[in-house]
C-alpha cells in the first residue's frame, strides 16, 4: 500500500488529485470542531459518555468522529447523506416510476436520482437536527444542567438550521472527492473520521498491562489480515459462451466467469443490525429508565442478550441485502440473451435455481464473517478486562480495512491507465 502511494505520488495527475484529497479532508476536520452556538459542548460531553454511548447514539459519534457527541457543526456528518441514499435505493424498487428512472434512463435518469437524493438528504437533515435539539432540551434537565445556553424559538432555529448546513455541506465535500479527487468521497470522509479516533485508543492500550496490551494488539492485527483476505474473497461460477456464426466470422465460444464476492453486502448489515438492536436502549435512554435491571443485563451493549440479538439481526439484513444486489432470475435471463450458460445446467429455471443456492451459501458465510468482526469487541469487553474502554467496533475496523483497499485499488488502476503502452507507442 506505501509502495503504491509513493509511486502515485509521483505522477503529476495523482498528486493533484491526492492534494485535494487531503485538502478536502482538511476542512471536513476543522469543521469538526466549529462548535454550534447556544450549546455547552463541555456539558454535552460529559452527559452523552454517562448515558448516551452504549446507544444508537454511539455509533453516530464514532461515524462522525466524535463530533456529534460535541454538537459541532459537522454533528450530524455524512449519515444524513447515507440514509438518503439507502432509502432511495429501497425505493427504487418499490416504486415503478424510479426504477424505470434508474434503468431505462441512463445517465439523465441517474442525475435526477443524484437530485432526489440530495434533496432527501438536507429533508433528512432537518429532521435530524430538530431531533438532536430535542433531545438536547429534554435530556440536559433529566441530567441536572442545562445543555443549552440560551432557550428560545430563535437559538432553536439557528441550532437546526446550522446542524442541517453542516450536513449539507459534508454531502458536498464527500461529492467533490468523488468527482476531482482519489475514490469514493462518503467512504472517505467515514475513513478520516474513524482513524481519528485511533490516537486515543492507542494510549488507552499502552496505559493497560503489557501482556493484556501486546494480546490485543496481535488480535486486532490478524483481525485486519482477516478481513483483508474475505474483502478479496469471492466464488467463480464458470460460464460458457455458445459458438455464433454472423456472416463469415465466428463469435462466442469463450469461457468466462461470474464472480460473487463474499462480502457482497459489505458493512451495511452491521450498520443495520447495531441501529435495531440499540434502539431499546436508545429509548430507555430517552425516556430515563438507565438504572433498571433490564438495562444492565439485557439491552446493555455489552451484555450476551444484546450479542445474541446483534448477530441474529447481522444473519437476517445479510440476506436481506443480498436479495437486493443479486437477481438470479435476472442474471439468468441476461446469459440467456447473449448466449452464455453455466456448465451442467439449462438456461433458464435450472440455471437461476442454481444460482439462488449458490448466493445462499455465499451469505451465510458472509454473516458469519461480520458476526464474527461485529461480535468478537463485545465478546473480548466481557472476558478481557480494559477492551471496553478502547472504543474499538467491528464497523470501523471493517470501513477502515475496506476503505483503504478500495483507495489503494483505485491508485492502481489510475497509475496502470496512464503507464499502458498501446499500439501507438
Amino acid at each position: 500500500m506505501f509502495s503504491t502511494l509513493q509511486n502515485a505520488w509521483k505522477i503529476p495527475e495523482l498528486r493533484k488529485k491526492l492534494i485535494f484529497t487531503m485538502l478536502i479532508l482538511l476542512i471536513y476536520r476543522i469543521g469538526n470542531v466549529i462548535p454550534v452556538p447556544f450549546i455547552d459542548a463541555a456539558t454535552l460531553a460529559s452527559y452523552f459518555d454517562a448515558t448516551l454511548s452504549n446507544t444508537i447514539l454511539g455509533l453516530y459519534d464514532a461515524m462522525s468522529g466524535s463530533a456529534f457527541s460535541q454538537a459541532s457543526v459537522m454533528a450530524l456528518g455524512i449519515q444524513p447523506y447515507i440514509n438518503a441514499s439507502i432509502i432511495i435505493q429501497l425505493l427504487t424498487i418499490a416504486i415503478p416510476a424510479l426504477e424505470r428512472m434508474a434503468k431505462e434512463e441512463g445517465e439523465v435518469g441517474k442525475k435526477k436520482i443524484e437530485r432526489i437524493t440530495r434533496y432527501s438528504t438536507v429533508a433528512l437533515g432537518l429532521m435530524l437536527g430538530f431531533a438532536y435539539y430535542t433531545m438536547i432540551r429534554n435530556s440536559g434537565t433529566s441530567y441536572g444542567v442545562d445543555i443549552l445556553t440560551d432557550k428560545g424559538v430563535l437559538p432553536a432555529i439557528v441550532i437546526v438550521l446550522a446542524f442541517t448546513a453542516g450536513s449539507s455541506l459534508v454531502m458536498w465535500l464527500g461529492e467533490q472527492i468523488t468527482e476531482f479527487g482519489i475514490g469514493n468521497g462518503i467512504s472517505m470522509i467515514l475513513f478520516a473520521n474513524i482513524i481519528s479516533g485511533l490516537p486515543g485508543t492507542f494510549s488507552r492500550l499502552l496505559n493497560m498491562k503489557w501482556w493484556v496490551g501486546a494480546i490485543i494488539a496481535v488480535v486486532m492485527l490478524l483481525l485486519v489480515v482477516f478481513i483483508v483476505f474475505i474483502q478479496d474473497a469471492e466464488r467463480r461460477i464458470p460460464v460458457q459462451y455458445a459458438k455464433r456464426v454472423v456472416g463469415r466470422k465466428v463469435y462466442g465460444g469463450q469461457s468466462t466467469n461470474l464472480p460473487i464476492k463474499v462480502a457482497m453486502s459489505g458493512v451495511m448489515p452491521v450498520i443495520f443490525a447495531q441501529s435495531i438492536a440499540s434502539l431499546p436502549a436508545t429509548i430507555a435512554t430517552f425516556i430515563g429508565k438507565t438504572d433498571g435491571w433490564w438495562y444492565k443485563n439485557i439491552w446493555g451493549s455489552d451484555t450476551w442478550v444484546y450479542a445474541a440479538i446483534y448477530g441474529l439481526m447481522i444473519f437476517f439484513f445479510s440476506w436481506f441485502y443480498s436479495t437486493i444486489q443479486y437477481d438470479p432470475t435476472e442474471i439468468s435471463n441476461n446469459l440467456k440473451k447473449n448466449g452464455g450458460f453455466i456448465p451442467g445446467f439449462r438456461p433458464g429455471k435450472p440455471t437461476a435455481d442454481f444460482i439462488k443456492k449458490v448466493i445462499n451459501k455465499i451469505v451465510v458465510f458472509g454473516a458469519i464473517y461480520l458476526a464474527i468482526i461485529a461480535l468478537l469487541p463485545i465478546v473480548g469487553g466481557n472476558l478481557v478486562s480494559g477492551v471496553k474502554n478502547l472504543a474499538i467496533g467491528g464497523t470501523s475496523v471493517i470501513i477502515v480495512v475496506g476503505v483503504a483497499l478500495e483507495t489503494v485499488k483505485a491508485l492502481e488502476a489510475q497509475m496502470l491507465m496512464r503507464h499502458y503502452k498501446g499500439f501507438l507507442d
